[in-house]
């Protein structure tokens, strides 16, 4: 799996000019599935996102995670994240197809809810909108088959 996490003030995705999921602090995660991932590497991967320290404490340090700063998460999918960019023109078979992506998202997502956190999603494969306020920046990229 690859995500891309940053850290959010606010953040909202919107689906045929209606709002589908939103939340204030926190993290936007874009998500993308490889075909070979499993529900072991989504939870592991949740499980690395939702205890990421990237919130500052009272000395301005990178040291509170999610749940201390009572943080939400925005979760949306994103198989272009397999882009293979060796052409000028991107390909996208290095993603998984829908059938192992979507439970595999949604094993994700409901793996940070299991951990108490509020989790608003896109749509898998909708053409979607996303607004985010960034903070910091922070910005932080993930990939299970480098780790």
């Amino acid at each position: 799996m690859r995500a891309v996490v940053t850290r959010v003030d606010h953040a909202s995705v919107t689906i045929g000019g209606r709002v589908n999921g939103q939340i204030g602090r926190g993290f936007l995660v874009l998500l993308g599935v490889g075909p070979h991932d499993t529900e072991e590497t989504a939870r592991r991967l949740a499980d690395k996102i939702c205890n990421l320290r990237i919130f500052e404490d009272e000395n301005e340090k990178m040291n509170l995670n999610l749940e201390q700063v009572g943080g939400s998460l925005l979760v949306v999918s994103q198989f272009t994240l397999y882009a293979d960019t060796s052409s000028r023109r991107p390909g996208f078979s290095g993603a998984a197809k829908p059938d192992l992506a979507i439970p595999l998202y949604e094993t994700f997502m409901d793996h940070c809810r299991s951990r108490g956190f509020t989790v608003e999603h896109g749509e898998f494969g909708a053409k979607m909108e996303v607004d985010s306020l960034n903070h910091g920046p922070v910005t932080i990229l993930f990939d299970t088959d480098q780790t």
